[in-house]
């Protein structure tokens, strides 16, 4: 069990590498999960039959090289998220207003407040989110108008960005793709320019994002580190990263894992 469960993560990790460098050979995936060329190779063929790649001369190629699906990402680093999403709920349960963004780790963060007993009114572009939030009597949800992206699950275009602006909301929650030294970054662009817009309209925002989004720099930069953000993640930020969080002046709050 115990060595099913290391393959898992170790094949886990080979998927979220190829997230933002689609194209990696054997021997720097082997550098990478520091474990042998032959292991690495065992589950390249275990990843492409089950369709998630397409092996190449001496390496691998994602099948969908820009952001996986929702579906798929609900399925990757899920006890680093159900953290996330707990510690960023505690912080955030009084909340009268609350404007939220799609992705697998809002989507645990609403269920982390699905069961709060008190009146909130919640603004988001994710059918998933108003479905998950609409189960309690207590909260208002409003989902935005919009051209739907069914990969994502949520709504964006004009339509959507032109609602946004109708609202300025006291805090604003969102996922990440990258965070780096540049700032918050989302890898697609329909939603990059939604949660664009949702950051431009609130006046704190609450980024949640794992430690394996350190260092990336996805297509869309949603906003540079500014004392208005807080991250929450499971991991301490470091090197260049931690440098320049700092110099925003941005609060990092770090989940403890259960």
């Amino acid at each position: 069990m115990a060595t099913q469960s290391r393959k898992s993560r170790r094949q886990e990790q080979i998927l979220e590498t190829l997230l933002l460098n689609p194209t990696q050979r054997v021997h720097q995936l082997a550098q990478t999960l520091r474990v042998s060329a032959e292991t690495v190779r065992r589950d390249l063929a275990e990843l492409a039959e089950g369709g998630k790649l397409s092996r190449t001369y001496g390496g691998a190629l994602r099948t969908q090289q820009f952001e996986p699906a929702l579906s798929e990402r609900l399925l990757l680093k899920v006890r680093e998220r159900q953290a996330i999403a707990r510690q960023a709920a505690q912080r955030l349960g009084n909340m009268d207003v609350l404007m939220i963004g799609g992705g697998a780790t809002t989507l645990h963060f609403a269920r982390a407040i699905r069961r709060l007993n008190h009146p909130m009114t919640v603004i988001t572009p994710a059918y998933s989110v108003a479905q998950e939030l609409s189960r309690n009597p207590c909260f208002e949800v409003m989902c935005l108008p919009g051209i739907f992206e069914g990969k994502e699950g949520l709504v964006c275009g004009p339509e959507a960005i032109k609602a946004i602006e109708r609202f300025h909301v006291p805090v604003a929650v969102l996922g990440a793709s990258g965070v780096s030294r540049e700032g918050v970054s989302e890898a697609l662009l329909s939603a990059g320019q939604v949660y664009q817009a949702i950051m431009a309209n609130s006046d704190q925002v609450f980024v949640l994002a794992d430690g394996s989004k350190f260092n990336k720099r996805a297509l869309t930069l949603l906003g540079t580190w500014q004392s208005n953000i807080t991250l929450v993640t499971d991991v301490q930020p470091s090197g260049e990263l931690q440098t320049a969080i700092s110099q925003g002046r941005v609060l990092v709050e770090v989940a403890t894992l259960e």
